[in-house]
């Protein structure tokens, strides 16, 4: 009998090929977990993803980075996750290539230290608003997973709020996020500043400043923003 897959060694894949693990949980029929691609219910899910700037370099020298066509990441983080769920006969889920789109924020909040930001984008204790999610995969086995501690919500400690007067434009209200005024302002001469160096609203935050995105990451993103609104 052949030993059970370890949340370690997936961790180890994935680091190897460019991604990090970003939590992982067992399956509840309200999670929104679909079947695997053989049928079978899914029993856990592991996130994969990226903190900081730390995973950049793997896709920055990547084929998909060069090769001119549209969604470069998009289609490095299918190539990996695909590679990694062939290698542990695991099923590959991903935040993109929708609508419908899979409920990753559900997904993160479940497997995850993630609090729901005034931004709208989630925090994380340590990684502050500087991470992601490139995909998922789904075990059809139920892995050992380490017990989960509670962490307290960073936002809450968090009384002036830089986040909401930074923006330019303010963009950002509690609750709204006014996505047109954003991508004028950015698209604008006088929003050269938030292109090439990425949201300022988000670089105000006190979390994790260090983890913030370099000028390439952060350009790549905001070009990406731009095209697509």
């Amino acid at each position: 009998m052949a030993a059970q897959t370890t949340l370690a060694q997936v961790q180890q894949a994935a680091v190897a090929l460019g991604l990090a693990l970003r939590g992982a949980f067992h399956c509840e029929p309200g999670d929104g977990v679909p079947a695997g691609r053989d049928g079978d219910g899914i029993k856990t899910l592991v996130l994969l993803g990226w903190i900081g700037g730390r995973q950049w370099p793997s896709f920055a020298r990547s084929r998909e980075a060069g090769d001119g066509a549209p969604h470069p990441l998009d289609r490095w983080s299918k190539r990996i996750v695909d590679a990694l769920a062939t290698d542990f006969d695991a099923s590959p889920f991903y935040p993109f290539g929708g609508p419908p789109y899979l409920p990753f924020q559900r997904w993160a909040e479940r497997g995850d230290d993630v609090f729901a930001s005034p931004l709208g984008i989630y925090v994380h204790p340590d990684h502050g608003l500087w991470h992601s999610y490139r995909g998922a995969l789904g075990f059809r086995e139920r892995l050992e997973l380490p017990e989960r501690v509670a962490r307290a919500h960073p936002c809450e400690t968090c009384e002036a709020k830089p986040c909401l007067s930074a923006c330019p434009v303010s963009a950002f209200n509690p609750g709204h996020y006014d996505v047109d005024r954003c991508a004028a302002h950015v698209k604008s001469v006088k929003g050269v500043t938030c292109f090439t160096g990425g949201c300022l609203a988000r670089r105000a935050c006190w979390v994790a400043p260090d983890l913030a995105y370099g000028v390439d990451e952060a350009g790549f993103y905001m070009r990406a923003f731009t095209a697509a609104h």
